[in-house]
């Protein structure tokens, strides 16, 4: 039972951490491409074809 007083706070620390990243990368708009996607959809190209053709 000992153990559980060191896994809990370790557990909400990393967990914090994890929050925190997740936030801060949601304010830096890491996951934002307005205008990728709005290309995309017209593009005759698939990402998967190879570059040659």
């Amino acid at each position: 039972m000992n153990i559980l007083a060191i896994l809990i706070p370790v557990s909400l620390v990393l967990g914090g951490i994890g929050l925190y990243a997740f936030f801060w990368s949601i304010k830096n708009s890491q996951y934002d491409d307005p205008k990728g996607n709005a290309e995309r959809i017209l593009s005759d190209r698939y990402d998967d074809s190879p570059e040659g053709d």
